[in-house]
């Protein structure tokens, strides 16, 4: 009688979660956990709780709702984070506050209040509270995203990669990968023509090999280390990665929980850890070998190094202010692989169905690349420079589909004053940059997709304008911005150049998103090419 009274509560709780139990497929086997411990789960909690609870009037919290006791607002909250803070911003004004469980979390949803948590109060929010499967894929925060930042190590780190990969003169060196790669798409996208193409797919495959390139694939030729070493699993394990890293995990929220991993997301998390861990061992222990063997794999004829190459050199030196050990050198190519590759080619998606969801758009777009390049002509990288309107497309995009609408989430590390509201220390805060995209103060009419917005030339991705924080802003922004707006240009460019694109008739088209680390379309794009070029052997590559 006692285990069916469980089972009944287990699911009248269930019901109210949405948020929380539809990414969770192992429902049974959690609630048999819950159930054993749940005795003396509840009265740690309800302790926890009345602890906050007579606190709280003491200090002078964001407002916010008060939540139930023990679980706080979690069973309110809804599917899409982004969209249900900003309706709640409405409510509440710019700033509240929530709790989660036993864990206090504000968010900010104003440019004003960004400007001063990211510039004003920068030293105080460059840290994390970082969730466990992150620091388990970052190799125990060993990373750039997640590390302390206030350390002279991530500020080593970060310079390396800036300097190594990002800088003018890294880009101008792999220009030859980025050519070669955007060529094959081309031509593996007209061997499809009259046939579907996913687009994310085509995109993933692309960035993927451009960035394996620079990191290790030092070799000219096919048979070198770069992305065919790895093998056709790696799509799978990074989509895994970023699903785990935008999944609820209620050992985020309730701590002392964590070592149930009632959820299984610390062990999902090291299983795909484990495999890219092995990919990058055997790299690895390639190189060092091609190293002491004196074999011609470690720089290219022109003498330029790749990222590995660099950070194993690094690693190797004696009394210098950057040291790398080895988990350091697989944190960094950690960082890189998943945040470069999931990132560009979801936003490859999001541009093309918001062009082919407005035709007027598509034929600017295509009437630019006309008078830019020419009908006899591929897209080139000299002209990306000359796509004004292209561009703007692109940040209008960004501006509508914000990759990470809560970016990375910040954690000061002491008490502090936002707005006038006291953030007590190791609070959660998140910048909802998707409400302050959407915001008619911000924008005239922000629901509606206009590209004209930006063709004024202001607008950069380097969060200068708090308006536009496609990136975010400050020391946390993302290194990888100029690759990344090569690439997602490039590629965009040439497809839209080289083809004509056509929605498939017997399936439906919408451009809905679906919340998440990284905020995917939530049905893929899918789109059916045919020839615009008028030479046919400007398609061989």
């Amino acid at each position: 009688m006692i285990s069916v009274l469980r089972y009944k509560i287990y699911l009248k709780m269930t019901s109210y979660w949405s948020w929380w139990w539809e990414v969770n497929n192992e429902q049974d086997e959690l609630a048999r956990t819950i159930l054993t411990i749940s005795v003396l789960a509840l009265l740690f909690l309800w302790y926890k709780w009345m602890l906050s609870y007579t606190t709280k009037g003491k200090t002078s919290l964001p407002p916010g709702p008060s939540g139930l006791p023990i679980v706080g607002y979690l069973p309110f909250l809804g599917s899409n984070l982004h969209e249900r803070f900003t309706e709640m911003a409405h409510k509440y004004g710019p700033i509240f506050s929530l709790r989660l469980g036993s864990k206090l979390h504000v968010v900010v949803n104003s440019m004003d209040l960004v400007k001063v948590v990211a510039r004003d109060l920068d030293q105080t929010f460059v840290n994390r509270n970082t969730p466990i499967v992150a620091s388990v894929i970052t190799y125990g925060e060993a990373d750039i995203t997640f590390a302390n930042s206030k350390t002279a190590q991530w500020r080593n780190m970060r310079k390396i990669l800036v300097s190594q990969v990002m800088s003018n003169a890294s880009l101008k060196a792999s220009q030859i990968f980025r050519t070669r790669e955007v060529k094959k798409m081309v031509h593996e996208v007209y061997t499809k023509i009259g046939k579907k193409v996913n687009i994310n797919e085509i995109a993933f495959n692309t960035q993927f090999s451009v960035v394996t390139s620079i990191l290790w694939g030092c070799s000219k030729s096919d048979e070198g280390m770069g992305s065919s070493h790895i093998g056709d699993g790696f799509h799978e394990v990074e989509m895994k990665i970023v699903e785990l890293l935008g999944a609820p995990n209620i050992s985020d929220l309730f701590p002392w929980l964590s070592w149930f991993d009632l959820q299984k997301r610390r062990r999902d998390m090291q299983r795909q850890l484990e495999y890219i861990d092995q990919m990058f061992d055997n790299i690895i222990e390639e190189r060092i070998k091609a190293n002491s063997s004196k074999i011609d794999g470690a720089v290219e004829e022109d003498g330029r190094k790749d990222f590995l190459q660099i950070l194993l050199e690094l690693k190797d030196q004696k009394d210098t202010p950057v040291s790398f050990d080895m988990i350091q050198i697989k944190s960094q190519l950690m960082d890189v692989i998943v945040a470069a590759n999931d990132t560009t080619s979801t936003m490859v998606e999001w541009v093309m169905a918001e062009i082919l969801n407005n035709p007027v758009v598509m034929r600017k777009v295509q009437d630019e690349l006309t008078e830019v390049i020419g009908i006899n002509n591929i897209v080139e990288e000299s002209y990306l420079h000359k796509l004004t309107y292209l561009d703007a497309v692109i940040k209008e995009t960004f501006r509508l589909h914000p990759p990470l609408p809560l970016l990375i989430q910040k954690s000061p590390d002491e008490s502090c004053k936002v707005g006038g509201y006291t953030i007590p220390k190791d609070t959660t805060l998140h910048i909802n940059v998707w409400a302050i995209h959407h915001d008619p103060n911000n924008w005239i009419n922000p629901l509606e997709f206009k590209p004209e917005r930006f063709l004024n030339g202001k607008w950069d991705y380097n969060g200068n304008d708090m308006k536009f924080l496609s990136f975010g802003t400050g020391r946390r922004i993302c290194p990888g911005i100029p690759l990344g707006d090569k690439m997602l240009t490039y590629m965009l460019a040439s497809l839209l150049h080289s083809f004509e694109w056509n929605l498939p008739k017997d399936e439906e088209f919408e451009v809905n998103d679906e919340f998440g680390f990284v905020t995917k379309k939530k049905k893929s794009l899918v789109a059916i090419p045919s020839q615009r070029l008028s030479d046919k052997t400007l398609y061989m590559g």
